[in-house]
């Protein structure tokens, strides 16, 4: 790789790290009292693809371990926000759904973050907002890469 290459790549990289750290700070303190950002994430991820996903179905998702999502949906239970069941066909998995609760908890958050997306958003603007994203997109399919 080549000294230029390398401070292109330092440089993108150190900008979507930088990007991240700021997101997620700026989103953390806007969700409603009570709900962290990986709450936020589960409740989200259940509501847009409305099945029942296992604890490890939603580790994977998220890159965590099974330990840190059971944590984490241990929280979201506590809250009334999913309910979780045994599986009827394997009594060793459970499912996981989101609860008319966790629906709503869900919907105020994206009200709550929309205006702070859709400010930065409209700043950037939307020409360079669609040109940026396969870009990034490609960025996150080589680092999923092969499991």
């Amino acid at each position: 790789m080549s000294d230029f290459s390398s401070s292109l790549s330092i440089a993108v990289f150190g900008e979507i790290l930088a990007i991240d750290q700021l997101a997620r700070n700026r989103i953390s303190k806007a969700l409603p009292r009570g709900m962290e950002l990986s709450h936020f994430s589960v409740l989200n991820s259940l509501a847009r693809s409305g099945a029942e996903r296992t604890p490890a179905q939603l580790a994977r998702t998220f890159h965590l371990t099974r330990g840190a999502m059971t944590n984490t949906l241990s929280k979201l239970e506590w809250a009334g926000w999913i309910h979780v069941r045994p599986d009827w066909d394997d009594a060793r998995r459970k499912l996981v759904s989101i609860s008319p609760a966790g629906l709503s908890a869900r919907n105020a958050a994206v009200e709550a973050i929309a205006p702070i997306i859709d400010e930065v958003s409209a700043k950037v603007g939307e020409e360079r907002m669609r040109a940026t994203l396969p870009v990034l997109r490609a960025l996150r399919q080589q680092l999923e890469g092969p499991d």
